[in-house]
């Protein structure tokens, strides 16, 4: 999600399920329609009178769960996952045999009036229906209504976004087959259009719709996308541009939930697409120029030819050239610029007078390479601001590369402009003033999203932990693998910038009875605890369970494994569960409960030393305790009275069946003191009990 927003219903599913209101609820009236039909006096009656302990049992696990006792049984408990595996989404979490997914291929011509401030286009989309299923209509999605007066997204924030347009006017839809079309009328319901069909869209059935539409472009005020100045220009920042196809998946049908400000889910197809614009701009867009000769100079063609060999970046268009007539091929009319991306969820572009442009070569798996570039206006320019950010860029994606899944499309893009800290598939939205580390972290974390969810396609609006999350996970690498931890630790640097343990930093979230799940409904996460749990408490829950719970040799490659499944394609949070517990050979049921369907306290202790038969030459007995609903598993050290020491590897399972237990070491000699996760490698809420000292 973007760093500018971050400045700027979920039912829980736990061992209590069975006494969930809902499910009362359910159960009485499911119970009464049997025999009557409806709901009758008596069961209203009834409902009724049970209000009050429905309203105990409806609150949320973290309201009491702070207070609550360890308790074996509830943390390793069966765990329901939120959906069952099918032959759509195999047990193992990875696409079944009957995996389908639809989809919808663009050809997009637009045209930017700098001077309306306007996008006018029509955008012609092919979509195949590849669902077993027959649609009566198909859904759009209009985010350019969230600047409507009155659109929902206005009301969810409980202010309005600091201006108005008219939305995405449509002017015309049409339906076409056999070389003729047909027009219909769609049903514009907030950020969504309906197009109804005058016939069932079969299965296995392809159809070509065309929108033509125009919006007024949002200044600076449009978060995501907007206009606004530089110092020698206007730089036009333009994502959410031309009507987009909404998902239409396995679990749902068609999902086309409102834009609320939660970011996108998408089907991916090819686009080609075409913008109109004053031949005096410069337009950096997704995908790959299709037409070089026609909108760049000779001059800029063989600088472009020299970075993509160069590891070192070229300046294609310099600072000081910016403004130069001799940039241009022409100073007169219009330009067309075409760009074509493959396999792809969006696109997005930027434009401007006021852009220098560099670029270098990227190294990609199996001898594949691509260019990094980057645009921005003259006064960010300088090595200690925009002069690294292709070197910044260029070393992200290809560690993200060699790491996790080779980067898939021609270029990667990072614009200085008005919408900052914002990620498109092959480009990414930063600030002009950004500069130094910020301007690091914030280009790796961008670009970084060109994994989750622009290759793995994660339904951001629903589920954001997943993109944000798992994005920021793979940023703390790269910070610190970039030029031997030049910008490391990131950690924390998203939200609390504390530089801390960030095992110390999450206690407050964890602590905090308000903070929600992981597994809320991305919407119903307020402002307050959007970074702490959607971006950090996320990411710190896959390090945790890399370095302390499956080891890397176990997660890198049942992560792996599940990014190559899941590329260009809409897996759950289901889906991920089961893929680790498969590749790992663990029940995580444990760890999935306590991280991300609770927000759960962790407080382990060691609470004795003794020797068996009071006899140190036959070993000891350390009890340790695991005191709060959370378990993890945990070295205990133990140091003997002549300074040796040895550490013992305690798995979760220490604690599956009792909430202390006391563990055999072996040796000869006394024990001196005994420690629970002496390394602090664990949130731990009280860490004054984890050390016991044996009496002298």
């Amino acid at each position: 999600m973007d760093a500018v927003l971050a400045r700027g219903s979920h039912r829980r599913l736990t061992t209590q399920n069975m006494l969930a209101p809902d499910f009362i609820v359910s159960a009485v009236r499911e119970e009464q329609q049997r025999e009557t039909g409806e709901d009758t006096p008596m069961t209203k009656t009834f409902l009724h009178s049970l209000a009050p302990i429905l309203a105990l049992l409806a609150l949320p696990a973290t309201a009491y769960a702070q207070d609550a006792r360890y308790e074996p049984r509830t943390t390793f408990g069966p765990l329901t996952l939120p959906s069952p595996p099918s032959a759509v989404r195999g047990a193992n979490g990875l696409p079944g045999p009957g995996y389908w997914q639809n989809r919808p291929d663009y050809q997009i011509r637009a045209t930017l009036d700098p001077a309306a401030k306007t996008i006018r286009g029509t955008a012609t989309i092919a979509y195949a229906n590849n669902s077993p299923d027959r649609l009566d209509y198909l859904w759009l999605q209009l985010d350019q209504n969230l600047y409507r007066p009155g659109s929902r997204g206005a009301m969810a924030s409980g202010r309005r976004p600091g201006g108005n347009t008219d939305g995405m006017v449509i002017d015309g839809v049409e339906l076409v087959e056999g070389g003729k079309a047909r027009p219909v009328t769609p049903l514009i319901s907030d950020t969504r259009m309906q197009v109804p069909l005058p016939a069932p869209l079969a299965a296995g059935g392809k159809i070509t719709l065309r929108v033509r539409y125009h919006f007024a472009i949002p200044g600076e005020f449009g978060g995501r996308m907007a206009w606004g100045n530089a110092k020698a220009g206007e730089i036009y920042n333009l994502a959410q541009w031309y009507p987009r196809m909404a998902v239409y998946d396995d679990l749902r049908g068609w999902d086309p939930l409102p834009y609320l400000a939660q970011e996108f889910y998408l089907e991916y197809g090819n686009f080609d697409y075409w913008i109109t614009l004053p031949a005096n701009m410069i337009v950096a867009g997704s995908g790959e120029l299709v037409n070089p000769a026609e909108v760049l100079t000779a001059q800029q063609r063989a600088r472009l030819a020299k970075a993509r060999t160069s590891d070192a970046t070229v300046e294609v268009i310099a600072p000081s050239e910016i403004g130069n007539p001799a940039t241009r091929p022409t100073q007169q009319g219009t330009l067309t610029w075409h760009f074509r991306m493959e396999n792809t969820r969006d696109v997005a572009f930027a434009a401007s007078t006021a852009f220098a442009w560099d670029a270098a070569q990227l190294n990609l798996p199996d001898g594949k390479t691509g260019l990094a570039m980057s645009v921005y206006p003259a006064e960010s320019q300088g090595r200690e601001r925009w002069g690294r950010s292709t070197e910044y860029l260029k070393h992200a994606v290809e560690e993200f590369s060699r790491r996790w899944y080779p980067y898939p499309w021609p270029n990667a893009v990072n614009v200085a402009g008005i919408a900052t800290g914002m990620e498109y598939p092959g480009i990414v939205f930063d600030g002009i003033e950004d500069a130094g580390k910020e301007l690091f972290w914030i280009s790796a974390h961008e670009i970084g999203h060109s994994w989750f969810p622009m290759i793995v396609g994660f339904d951001e609006r629903r589920d954001a932990w997943m993109d944000e999350g798992f994005n920021t996970f793979i940023d703390v690498y790269e910070s610190d693998a970039f030029n031997r931890g030049e910008y490391g630790p990131k950690r924390d640097s998203e939200y609390a910038r504390g530089g801390g343990n960030p095992v110390d930093e999450i206690l407050p979230v964890l602590a905090d009875p308000q903070a929600p799940p992981i597994l809320s409904r991305a919407d119903t996460v307020i402002e307050k605890y959007r970074h702490p749990v959607t971006y950090f408490k996320s990411a710190l829950g896959l390090t945790l369970l890399r370095e302390q719970i499956l080891g890397p040799e176990r997660f890198d490659p049942a992560f792996r494994r599940f990014i190559a499944a899941w590329a260009f394609k809409h897996p759950k949070p289901s889906d991920f569960f089961r893929a680790m517990e498969d590749a790992s050979g663990e029940d995580l049921s444990w760890w999935w409960r306590g991280w991300y369907f609770n927000n759960w306290t962790l407080d382990q202790a060691v609470t004795q030393i003794a020797y068996v038969k009071d006899d140190p030459a036959q070993g000891a007995l350390v009890t340790v305790e695991n005191r709060d609903p959370m378990v993890m598993p945990a070295t205990l050290r133990v140091t003997f009275v002549d300074g040796s020491r040895r550490d013992l590897a305690l798995p979760a399972e220490t604690w599956i069946r009792q909430a202390s237990t006391s563990i055999f070491v072996p040796g000869s000699l006394r024990i001196a003191r005994a420690e629970i996760d002496p390394d602090h490698r664990l949130p731990d809420r009280d860490r004054s009990n984890n050390a016991f000292a044996a009496p002298r």
